[in-house]
């Protein structure tokens, strides 16, 4: 399952971070903000209009994404 598919406060371990074209530049910059093999991950929220964006949440640290980059990286529910 994606980062985007996972619903809303349910924990989960990032699976990989998969590049959707060669040289994938989103994908780099969020394996270099931590989202890597192993990491707990949460959906801790979803905009109004069509969910986007989403805030997630990895360690202690929140981000916004769009669900064309959560869709990048594959997680598994604990």
């Amino acid at each position: 399952m994606t980062l985007g598919d996972l619903p809303a406060l349910t924990s989960a371990r990032v699976v990989d971070v998969f590049d959707t074209v060669e040289d994938d530049s989103i994908s780099r910059r969020l394996r270099e903000l931590g989202f890597v093999k192993g990491e707990p991950v949460k959906v801790v929220g979803r905009g109004v209009f069509g969910g986007d964006p989403l805030l997630v949440q990895i360690g202690f640290t929140r981000f916004a994404l769009r669900r064309s980059e959560a869709a990048r990286i594959t997680v598994e529910r604990l």
